[in-house]
């Protein structure tokens, strides 16, 4: 049966040439085209675009057919009959030649039938501009190919399109490719997955099956279609040779067609039980309905098992799921076994939805989250209690939410939870629907769903509902709101709930001071119940460590959340659980982006947010656009900060829009931005450093901020640096304590290299600001230079360009030495020694800086001064070096 679209989608490319195609025939630029494809591709579908669009233009239409493709010229008899009464018009031998072809007598030589047509096309394309289709063209017999073929080359300057389609490979007549030879081709390709999924819109198909039948039509649009309507699968271009085939022969197909893998040992296993031999299967083989690669069997199109096994009676279909399970006995198969015997279960039977629960691990590692909720939801409808029906809903809905599947969460959940009117029982229907509600980044709904189960719950189970509080905890905490996370630890103290010290340690994290917050996380951190397992319960363990690894980030470890993101990345990909990759991307992305990899971070956050958009997941698209505005806010992306700050958590949002602000010399901008963050505990703190740097440039220019904020803003993120002892932040700490005047710069730079690149070389751009204006510019330019660079390797413009300004301002030439003479030839020791002795510090200071005696610091500059051509510290302080 031929497909109708109401609208081609994947098909720009070729739509367009077509479009072309019939302008240029308007006007004398005839030319012919092949589509070539596999059954279902849409050739027929272009072609019936391009008449459709033949506004004004003559059409002849003619295909070919399997029955008259060995009769003369039979596909000519069929394209020109519409013109007969044309025939009159052309000079006699032309006219005599077609009459014979349209009379079905031998109308003489190929060449004599090839130039009547030509020249019949011609007249006509003389009075209107002629388009000719020709549909299945393998099927048209060769001799009015060969006719074809010798217009199509002759068409330049004619007002003469031939537009013609071609299958390819299955079962053509031998040679029709060749023969058709003077044609341009155009092979036709799957159409690409966005283009499929809109495809199955059109359909009922739920939008969480849709990934699988893209990936089992191979983008073939009639297969999307036939397989996302389920309804009965016609055969198509297949029915012949289907009905050819043996009864035994279709048993081998109807077999392979209800396993749905290409397990050829089983198959052939299972079919044997019901009278097939191999035999029969050379025979499907024969026939190009099957195919081989390396040991894996299956049907050479998309649509051909469909239409095997819907065209199978009910009964035959049972019989090969129950062949199936008999020969599927080996534990690895134990979900397949399951499928098998539930495919073979009319009414509910516990036996059997234990079985599918059975292998749920195996259908994990076989098919990831997407399998393991099919499985569960299958033995779902299999159970006859309603409280294992509620049990394994919530089950089958939990693994939906991982493998990116929302709505069918959603529904899974609500039917679940109508199954469970026991308060005992709703323990992970909370926590499903929780996970969903963060998921569409309402935490807020998530803390209040959890918190009341666990009201109802503390008197029957209180060790659940002290589960449920943790968790109720850390949604608030997302939500930014730390009066909500307290309101949790009372409640756990006041019901004495197991898991109240987590909950309460939750509240200190998120709204305690910098020493208690940092110890309370370290102890959450630490704890044996650590946020994967009893401690938090929660549902799904990936959700939880990527908790884990963004909590290391609050603690400034960034190399572990990118090492623990990176492995969860990995876990999430094997286990296909679509909807954990972007919350874990956006660890990753936020640890790159504070390590300084700012190109890294992009990639990452851009693939977070595209699984995020194709989900429909609004937090992952809020936190990876969040990483994305505050990228293009350091970048000076004014563009790219309005385009991913509308979509971005507010946190990020006004992050990304002070960066802009600091970039550009608004500083009285960024301050009224970030002054807020002194007090928002753990979260706020990466905020501190901007905040006083923009207070410390202010006040370069006569403006100044209250003392008490800038204070409380620095002792908190010195206190954090010290409590969490983590060297990223002991780099911050000390460059914000320099540009306030509380240290000294030398202090700052000993230490820059721990923030990463590109913290770095924010430090080496103040610290030759500073030495500028301390009228030192020899030194200020080696390190204005070494941010220069490195704000352009990270396409930092407002960075790079004030450093450039400062550059000018410390007497920058365009022959200035990077380094001074002889730099080059001292060891990375020397250097750093040199470095600091140029800036004024004792061989007692740089020792204890370094971790090096007074006398090995004195001998590493004895070494250093030859080579640097210099006797003293003073003529050190006139070089241009860099610690």
């Amino acid at each position: 049966m031929p497909m109708t679209f109401p609208r081609l989608h994947g098909r720009d490319d070729e739509l367009g040439r077509i479009d072309r195609m019939l302008a240029e025939l308007r006007t004398g630029g005839g030319q012919a085209l092949v589509f070539r494809g596999e059954a279902g591709i849409g050739k027929s579908a272009l072609l019936a675009h391009a008449a459709s669009s033949a506004d004004g233009l003559f059409l002849l239409r003619g295909g070919g057919s399997e029955g008259e493709s060995t009769l003369p010229y039979a596909g000519l008899h069929l394209l020109l009959r519409p013109v007969v009464d044309h025939v009159g018009d052309l000079a006699d031998t032309h006219a005599e030649t077609i009459r014979r072809v349209l009379a079905g007598s031998d109308p003489g030589g190929r060449f004599a039938v090839g130039a009547a047509l030509l020249e019949l096309l011609s007249l006509l394309g003389r009075r209107t501009p002629v388009l000719v289709l020709v549909d299945d063209l393998h099927w048209v017999d060769e001799e009015s190919r060969d006719a074809l073929s010798f217009a199509a080359r002759r068409l330049a300057g004619e007002r003469v399109g031939i537009l013609a389609a071609v299958r390819e490979p299955l079962r053509v007549p031998a040679g029709s490719v060749r023969d058709v030879a003077g044609m341009p081709h155009h092979r036709l390709s799957g159409v690409d997955d966005e283009a499929a999924a809109r495809i199955l819109a059109s359909t009922e198909l739920p939008r969480h099956r849709y990934a699988p039948v893209i990936e089992a039509s191979r983008g073939i649009p009639s297969a999307l279609l036939e397989i996302g309507r389920g309804g009965p699968v016609g055969a198509g271009p297949f029915e012949a040779d289907l009905a050819a085939l043996s009864e035994r022969a279709r048993t081998m197909l109807l077999v392979a067609a209800a396993d749905d893998t290409c397990d050829t040992g089983t198959i052939l296993a299972a079919a044997r039980r019901l009278g097939a031999t191999l035999d029969d299967l050379r025979e499907a083989e024969d026939a190009g309905l099957v195919m081989f690669t390396d040991t894996c069997f299956g049907f050479s199109h998309p649509l051909i098992g469909p239409a095997v096994y819907r065209g199978a009676t009910f009964a035959r279909r049972i019989e090969a799921h129950r062949a199936l399970v008999d020969v599927l006995t080996v534990e690895a198969d134990a979900d397949r076994r399951g499928r098998h015997l539930a495919a073979t279960t009319t009414t509910s039977d516990e036996s059997v939805a234990a079985e599918l629960e059975t292998g749920v691990e195996h259908a994990r590692m076989r098919g990831g989250m997407a399998a393991v909720a099919d499985a569960y939801e299958r033995a779902a409808r299999l159970s006859p209690a309603p409280r294992d029906e509620g049990r394994r809903l919530t089950s089958a809905a939990r693994a939906a939410a991982d493998a990116g599947q929302p709505e069918r969460a959603r529904q899974l959940a609500d039917q679940a939870s109508a199954l469970l009117p026991d308060p005992a029982d709703a323990t992970w229907s909370a926590i499903v629907r929780a996970t969903l509600a963060e998921d569409d980044d309402r935490p807020i709904d998530a803390h209040h769903t959890l918190v009341g189960t666990a009201k109802r719950l503390a008197g029957a189970a209180p060790r659940d509902a002290g589960r449920l509080l943790v968790a109720a905890a850390e949604a608030a905490w997302a939500a930014d709101d730390p009066d909500k996370v307290t309101d949790a630890a009372e409640l756990a103290e006041t019901l004495a709930v197991p898991g109240a010290d987590q909950v309460r340690a939750l509240a200190t994290a998120a709204g305690g001071g910098p020493a208690a917050a940092v110890a309370a996380l370290r102890a959450l951190l630490e704890a044996d119940c650590a946020p994967v397992d009893t401690c938090t319960d929660v549902a799904i363990s990936l959700r939880a460590r990527a908790r884990s690894a963004s909590w290391w980030a609050l603690l400034g470890e960034h190399d572990t959340a990118r090492a623990e993101a990176l492995e969860l990345v990995t876990e999430a990909r094997a286990h296909a659980a679509t909807g954990v990759l972007p919350r874990v991307l956006a660890v990753l992305a936020r640890a790159q982006l504070r390590l300084g990899d700012l190109g890294e971070a992009v990639t990452t956050a851009e693939e977070g947010l595209a699984t995020a958009v194709s989900i429909g997941q609004r937090r992952g698209i809020a936190e990876a656009s969040g990483v994305l505005a505050v990228v293009a806010g350091l970048r000076g992306d004014e563009q790219g900060v309005a385009r991913y700050a509308a979509d971005a958590d507010q946190s990020s949002a006004e992050h990304a829009a002070a960066l802009l602000d600091l970039g550009a010399g608004r500083l009285n901008g960024v301050i009224e931005r970030l002054a807020c963050a002194v007090d928002v505990g753990l979260v706020g703190l990466e905020l501190v450093p901007d905040l006083i740097e923009a207070v410390a440039r202010a006040a370069e220019s006569g403006d100044s901020v209250g003392d008490d904020v800038v204070d409380r803003a620095l002792a908190n993120l010195t206190t954090w640096a010290a409590a969490t002892g983590s060297a990223w932040g002991e780099a911050l700490a000390a460059r914000s304590a320099a540009l306030l005047g509380k240290a000294e710069f030398a202090a700052a730079m000993a230490v820059a290299g721990q923030a990463g690149a590109f913290e770095q070389a924010r430090t080496e751009l103040v610290h030759g600001e500073w030495l500028r204006r301390e009228r030192r510019p020899a030194r200020a330019r080696a390190h204005l230079r070494a941010a220069l660079s490195l704000f352009e390797r990270h396409g930092a413009t407002p960075w790079a360009e004030r450093a450039r300004t400062e550059l000018r301002a410390a007497g920058e030439r365009r022959d200035s030495a990077t380094t001074a003479p002889g730099a080059d030839t001292l060891t990375p020791q020397e250097r750093r020694i040199a470095a600091l002795a140029a800036d004024g510090l004792s061989n007692r200071d740089i020792g204890a800086r370094l971790y090096l005696s007074p006398r090995t610091v004195g001998y590493h500059l004895y070494k250093a001064y030859p080579k640097l051509g210099v006797t003293s510290r003073g003529e050190l302080a006139k070089l241009e070096l860099m610690a």
